[in-house]
């Protein structure tokens, strides 16, 4: 039992750590999502949108989606959704909040377990506030990262108590909340090797020199846990395998991904000791790697290891602290390559846990019995937060959007592709197209047979009106690989063209292709209504907002044609109207066409007060913007309006 004394420090301690982490990480509130990975896991994931019913709890454990099962990080993305909607602050914040626990978390569980207030308080901290952590945080796609870990301590809560008192339940809870983590992150699957260390230290139960009777006991007892992990590993790998993300061995051998192994258990210490030059992707060097750092990090691995193995007896958080890093870093250190990463920041979320206590306990040890010992520890500890607090706070400013992440990381890093194909879509997306034009071009110097990078290039290159040299780019892209997507960015540019019997091939052939594709039902619908087709245009619509539900452009063509078409067949004002006002709404009311779409829809049902009231508000935001053209159409229609008519297109 702590003494009350002990218990208002444990109290001060965690009131400043929350304090700290929240001083330093806040920033998160105010940034976006960014392009990587953020839209397959959250807004674009129709399933994440419809929020938390029968049918997305049955999805997210059944599926495999985005090469990975784990059902309880989706349930925690559709909870969001419902709470925050598309604003990315409220999921960062959640984020930060599950990550100020987890550090918590591990302050008491190791306080408890090792009866030593001090260095657990500085294990937290470091935690807490060192930048390789920033990508697991500030990153919203890794709430995997964060919630897994969430489990993670809760595990180690569970077994303290179940060995501090150890009856049924309590092992059953244990394993609850070991199975958890697994649900929301296979990662986890070492933590039965991590309860097997904690078992030599600091909790005792059994030593270097325990007869083999007691060591078998402690192994027969993870057994369930390991039944679990390797449950999860199966699952992890076949799911990956059939997405095609875990790499042919052809590609890249047994022997390079050993020697990245080795190369990055050394790179990340080296970034926890002097953490600069971090980025959101490192490009893998494959068969270029230098075979020197090869042999040097082996041999700094090896003269560690066995310095470690050699010093255990007499301090054992050693052997815990170093083999809790090589080991729960084996499911990420790329013996099975998963991606194109040689490294990544988040994957050091947990295992760098084993490196601080090594530093928590050690340095203490080596000080001790100098003069001015507490002096020099409290001074050089503090420093330590500071300056890690300090180079956290610059590092997530990179974080704030996808521009900023990935200039940096091509700052930082040479022959990123990743970083450049992001930088260019971000552009793209901002209509900076010559900008964009570039960076895809870069892209394809890298990798000229890329077809995202093809397709992409041609899209920006459609915007501009390049319509041949965009139609190149997709049908390069198609001979390459004639997928879904070139086939509908060929039909758009050729629709574009005003070529619409081609552009109708593409787009049946995308939608055969990939029936869930909502781009080429978008587009395939503005066909059809150019060609008077307009039930069918509304079909694909309906078909492109069920994919994509706050998608404003379809929403908005789907409420016009509802509210002014001339076939009275598909005349239907009251649906017009609640689609326009959900897209005003997106849009907070500052966009003058959607406001125009709305006033047509309030004519349409009979509403000529309120199709007044939206008009002149249109017309006020065409003067300040400039849009003239529009300003006119609308003043042509407010006219029908004040005169009790609605409005009806002539063609």
């Amino acid at each position: 039992m702590d003494n009350p004394h002990k218990k208002y420090w444990s109290i001060y301690i965690c009131l400043v750590l929350t304090l700290i982490t929240t001083v330093v990480f806040c920033q998160v509130r105010s940034y976006d999502f960014i392009n990587y990975d953020d839209p397959v896991y959250i807004y674009d994931n129709l399933h994440i949108q419809n929020g938390i019913t029968p049918e997305t709890i049955r999805w997210a454990f059944t599926t495999g989606y985005y090469a990975n099962w784990y059902p309880l990080t989706w349930l925690s993305h559709m909870l969001d959704w419902q709470l925050f909607g598309a604003k990315a602050g409220g999921h960062h914040l959640t984020n930060l909040i599950f990550h100020i626990v987890n550090t918590l978390l591990l302050f008491i569980v190791l306080k408890q377990m090792t009866q030593k207030l001090w260095p657990s308080a500085f294990v937290a901290a470091l935690f807490a506030l060192h930048p390789l952590h920033v990508e697991s945080v500030a990153w919203v796609a890794e709430r995997k990262d964060v919630l897994s870990a969430f489990f993670w301590m809760l595990t180690m809560w569970a077994y303290l108590r179940y060995v501090k008192h150890p009856v049924t339940g309590r092992y059953l809870l244990t394993l609850l909340a070991f199975a958890m983590g697994l649900m929301a992150k296979p990662m986890l699957v070492t933590i039965p090797f991590v309860l097997l260390l904690l078992d030599y230290w600091p909790l005792a139960r059994v030593s270097l020199s325990s007869e083999r009777q007691a060591i078998y006991r402690l192994i027969r007892e993870k057994v369930p846990f390991f039944v679990l992990s390797v449950i999860s590993s199966v699952v992890t790998f076949f799911v990956q395998r059939s997405s095609g993300t875990v790499a042919e061995l052809v590609r890249i051998s047994l022997k390079i991904r050993i020697f990245n192994a080795l190369v990055s258990y050394v790179e990340y210490i080296e970034k926890m000791i002097w953490p600069a030059h971090l980025a959101v992707f490192y490009p893998h060097a494959g068969r270029n790697m230098p075979i020197l750092n090869v042999i040097i990090s082996a041999a700094l691995l090896a003269a560690a290891t066995i310095l470690i193995l050699r010093s255990s007896r007499n301090h054992r958080y050693l052997f815990t602290g170093w083999f809790w890093y090589l080991g729960t870093l084996v499911p990420v250190i790329g013996l099975v390559q998963v991606g194109q990463q040689a490294l990544a920041d988040r994957y050091t979320y947990i295992p760098l846990i084993g490196v601080f206590i090594i530093i928590a306990w050690g340095v203490p040890e080596l000080l001790a019995g100098r003069r001015y010992e507490k002096i020099t520890l409290t001074i050089s500890g503090l420093l330590v937060i500071l300056t890690m607090s300090i180079c956290t706070h610059f590092q997530l400013r990179y974080w704030r959007n996808s521009l900023t992440l990935f200039q940096h990381a091509l700052d930082v890093t040479g022959g990123n592709y990743t970083a450049y194909i992001h930088t260019a879509d971000f552009l793209c997306e901002r209509n900076k197209l010559d900008e964009a034009i570039a960076e895809y071009r870069k892209c394809l110097q890298m990798i000229p047979d890329d077809t995202i990078a093809l397709n992409n290039l041609g899209i920006a290159l459609g915007k501009q009106g390049k319509f041949e040299e965009a139609i190149k780019c997709f049908t390069e892209a198609l001979r390459i690989k004639p997928d879904a997507a070139a086939h509908t960015n060929a039909g758009h540019v050729l629709a574009l063209q005003g070529n619409l019997d081609e552009a109708l091939v593409h787009l049946a052939e995308a939608l055969r292709l990939n029936p869930n594709y909502a781009q080429a039902h978008y587009y395939l619908g503005q066909v059809l209504a150019q060609r008077g087709k307009y039930s069918e245009a509304i079909t694909h619509f309906e078909d492109t907002l069920r994919l994509k539900p706050d998608w404003i452009e379809p929403m908005n063509n789907l409420a016009w044609l509802l509210a002014a078409s001339r076939e009275t067949t598909i005349h239907n004002p009251a649906k017009a109207v609640g689609l326009a006002q959900r897209a005003c709404d997106l849009t907070n009311y500052r966009s003058p066409d959607l406001l125009d779409t709305l006033a047509v829809a309030y004519a349409a049902a009979g509403d000529f007060g309120k199709a007044v009231d939206i008009a002149e508000k249109a017309l006020e935001l065409c003067q300040s913007s400039g849009q003239d053209a529009l300003k006119k159409e609308i003043e042509n229609r407010l006219v029908l309006y004040r005169a009790g008519k609605a409005y009806i297109e002539t063609k």
